[in-house]
This record gives structure tokens, C-alpha cells and sequence, in this order.
């Protein structure tokens, strides 16, 4: 992507805007883009804001150079910043904040995974909407090597997208599973080349920003709140008429108006 480019936590993050798309890269190749704690805590601080800038339509996240996505923490740190169970609570709340916010995301969100996509970074994967990797990618939590576990925030989402079954073969066996297994359980939604990869999820995040905003948002709500509430027993008269807004908004008269003039459709996001 070419765009105007910020370098965000000492450069061990880069934001990228490039028109609608946004991307943040994961910049730190030659450790295999291990996410430390400052990067959590600034995601929590900068993904809200591009959830409020109206500006932006999809958000891509990515790792520099080819070798990885993201390895997850950085080990070397752990004796500091995790070495017993009060500076692990404090170390979670910290993390979380930063990986909640890329869920609550209200707008699309693609990961563009080449390489290794393990530990904290196969947990960003997971908190993101769309994913595609490379056909050598590899992914897993092997936190049984080291002693340690993933809590509840960060399992409900593999458990979601691959099942209860794959996710204790992830856990119990501490094995990486390949691009391809990964396909067939549902995690991912394409697996390209590797050489690929790049050109894919932006050809991906391309067609999602060119369709109507407000609709991505609001079907992204709704299936969220299905995996919330798969009875749908606890809707609000507020989520049941949501499903009726789109109705009067400007962007529905641009798509109808569109389709029946054979043209392509420009929305607004009003």
C-alpha cells in the first residue's frame, strides 16, 4: 500500500491510509514480529480512533517482511513483564484491551498473513473478520511448551471459528497446523500462493470498502450477536429494528436506483 504512513509504538507499529483502507503492519521482521506489551496498549488506543474516522472503510493487519505474521510475545521478556500470577492479571488486562479492540471493530477487518501466525498473533488473527494466508503459513498456541495457558477471551474466538474439537487438538497437542487445515476448519477464508497473499487481501479489502458501509457494519453486528445469543432470546426492540434500518438510508435508494440503471453503485455510508 502506498499511503501516508505513522510509525506508532517506537516504529514497532506502522499505520498506513491508503483513500478507505487502512493498515496497520506488525514491524519488527527480525524478531518475527513479536507483539510486546506497549503494542497491545496501542493498538487499544489507535484502533478505536480509526473506528471513529469516518474516513475509513476496512482495516487490514499485517506482518512485516515474509517470514512472519506475528510469533506471538516476546519470551526474552516474560522473567519482567509475566514471571509470576499479579504481574500476569496486570500483563492480560493490558493485552486485552488491545485485542478487544480490534474485535469490537465495528467496520471490516482482514488479516494478510504470510509466514508464522502463532501465539498473541494467531489471537489478533482470530479477532479479526476475514483472514487469508499464504499456502506456507503456519499456525497454533503452543503455550503447553512453556508452561502457561490462553484464558477464556482469547480461546472463545478459536472455539467460535474452528470448533471445540480443533481447538484442544491446538492446545493439547501444541502442534502448528498448516494454511491448509486451517482452510478446512474454517479459520481461514482463502489460502493463495505465497506470492499471492498481498495482492489477495488488498483485491479483498478493495471489493469490501466499495460495497455499502452501513450494511458491513450492521452484518457484522448481527453475526456477532448470533454467536452471543445463537437462540436470539435476549434481542432488544433496539437489535430487532436495526433490521429495518437500512431501509432509510440514502446508500439503499443509491444501490436500488443503481441496479435498475445498470450502473455501479457510489455509497456514501448515509
Amino acid at each position: 500500500m502506498a499511503g501516508v504512513e505513522e510509525k506508532l509504538a517506537g516504529g514497532s507499529l506502522l499505520l498506513d491510509r491508503d483513500g478507505v483502507i487502512a493498515t496497520i503492519t506488525i514491524n519488527q521482521p527480525e524478531r518475527m514480529n513479536a507483539i510486546e506489551l506497549e503494542m497491545w496498549s496501542e493498538l487499544g488506543r489507535v484502533v478505536p480512533e480509526l473506528d471513529a474516522n469516518g474516513s475509513v472503510r476496512v482495516l487490514v493487519f499485517r506482518g512485516a517482511g515474509e517470514r512472519a505474521f506475528s510469533a506471538g510475545a516476546d519470551i526474552s521478556r516474560f522473567e519482567k513483564e509475566r514471571s509470576n500470577s499479579t504481574q500476569a492479571r496486570e500483563y492480560s488486562k493490558r493485552f486485552l484491551t488491545g485485542l478487544d479492540a480490534i474485535e469490537d471493530f465495528s467496520k471490516p477487518t482482514i488479516s494478510l498473513i504470510r509466514g508464522a501466525c502463532v501465539g498473541g498473533g494467531v489471537e489478533l488473527a482470530a479477532a479479526t473478520d476475514y483472514r487469508i494466508a499464504g499456502e506456507t503459513s503456519r499456525f497454533g498456541v503452543p503455550v503447553a511448551k512453556l508452561g502457561l495457558v490462553a484464558g477464556y477471551s482469547e480461546l472463545r474466538r478459536f472455539v467460535h471459528t474452528i470448533g471445540p474439537a480443533r481447538t484442544m487438538d491446538m492446545l493439547l497437542t501444541a502442534r502448528l497446523f498448516t494454511a491448509q487445515e486451517m482452510l478446512n476448519a474454517g479459520f481461514l477464508a482463502q489460502v493463495v500462493s505465497d506470492e499471492e497473499v498481498e495482492g489477495a487481501a488488498y483485491k479483498t479489502a478493495d471489493r469490501i470498502a466499495s460495497l455499502a458501509p452501513l450494511v458491513q457494519k450492521w452484518h457484522k453486528y448481527f453475526v456477532k450477536t448470533i454467536l452471543r445469543d445463537p437462540a436470539l432470546s435476549d434481542l432488544s426492540e433496539k437489535d430487532i429494528a436495526m433490521q429495518f434500518e437500512c431501509f432509510d438510508t440514502e446508500d439503499f435508494r443509491e444501490g436500488v436506483d443503481a441496479f435498475l440503471d445498470k450502473r455501479t453503485p457510489k455509497f456514501e455510508g448515509r
